[in-house]
């Protein structure tokens, strides 16, 4: 098997070092690693795969020697901006986790079990979308591609994680009592209705960034969807309540029939059993979890349905690898 050169940008990272993690539970076809970061982790020690690496700084010179077929960033927005061109230049394959490319037209924005084919259409970066956006679409592209989609209702219960450190401490050191230094507002035994920054026409930018990736990763810019976006106090796990509206007529068991068969879904749905997903349940965990499948009574063809990922797995780590595996398999 065809071994690669990867760098992973942000290694000392809470993401990064999940997708350290995914790499080796995966047994990604690894060359040479290098683990990249700031200049404040760097020389530190991170293992992998028994080995122990020295951590390198992000610089353009370092960049140029240690030259990676693949480049996995998490690291920020500004940070990829800078540095994924360089590595793109130098003939890397750039998968980054920020928001910066993800609203560029000349960047794929992909989610494997959605559009894997757009993959090849890069120009040496692949943007990974927001984790949020990830467990939606998993769940509705085979909704889409069976019974067209007129309109869709996002509320999302969002875990600290995906704040980063100082999201996961807040909710920790709040348990104490200790003010928020991340949040707003306090987020143990709250919900926060704010994630990211508002926007003039009322929402936040977290809540525009699922409106406009779902678009773009399903391939319909007519589709009409709304979003609310809560933090929750909960420290990993995404939950979703999506309510879907269908051009065309469905039942409850085409709609399970539809979700049972979709790559990377695993339904959890017995009511009268107390079976449905929960974000203890969906933690470290690489698939997307739906239950409280319903019909919506009312409208004329719609379903509500209750979907939750592992926001740093899927919604990260396990979304940049699984671009990689199939970058690679065709490059192999």
């Amino acid at each position: 098997m065809k071994k690669y050169d990867v760098a992973v940008v942000g290694a000392t990272g809470m993401v990064g070092r999940k997708m350290l993690e995914v790499l080796e539970e995966r047994k990604f076809p690894i060359g040479k690693l290098y683990p990249f970061a700031s200049a404040k982790s760097a020389g530190s020690k991170i293992t992998f795969s028994g080995n122990e690496y020295e951590v390198i700084e992000l610089n353009e010179k370092n960049i140029k020697k240690y030259t990676p077929q693949i480049a996995l960033f998490s690291a920020g927005a500004g940070v990829s901006g800078e540095f994924a061109p360089i590595f793109a230049r130098e003939g890397a394959i750039v998968i980054d986790n920020s928001s910066r490319w993800r609203t560029d037209p000349e960047v794929p924005l992909v989610v494997p079990e959605v559009n894997p084919e757009k993959i090849f259409e890069n120009h040496g970066i692949i943007a990974n979308p927001n984790c949020s956006t990830i467990q939606a679409v998993v769940a509705l592209k085979p909704l889409y591609d069976n019974f067209g989609i007129k309109r869709i209702v996002y509320t999302t219960f969002q875990a600290v994680s995906g704040a980063g450190r100082g999201g996961y401490d807040d909710l920790k050191n709040g348990v104490n009592g200790e003010a928020p230094k991340k949040f707003p507002k306090p987020i143990f035994g709250n919900c926060l209705p704010h994630i990211d920054v508002f926007l003039d026409n009322g929402y936040t930018k977290e809540e525009e960034k699922m409106i406009f990736e779902t678009k773009k990763i399903i391939g319909n810019e007519s589709l009409k969807i709304t979003a609310t976006c809560v933090r929750v106090p909960v420290y990993y796990g995404h939950s979703e309540s999506i309510n879907v509206e269908f051009e065309t007529p469905v039942t409850l068991d085409k709609v399970r029939a539809a979700l049972e068969g979709a790559e990377g879904v695993v339904m959890r749905d017995d009511i009268k059993n107390s079976v449905y997903p929960t974000p203890l349940e969906a933690e470290n965990k690489n698939e997307v979890f739906v239950g409280r499948l319903r019909m919506d009574e009312s409208v004329e063809s719609g379903i509500n349905m209750w979907v939750v990922a592992d926001n740093i797995r899927k919604g990260a780590a396990t979304n940049a690898v699984q671009i990689a595996e199939v970058w690679a398999k065709r490059n192999g």
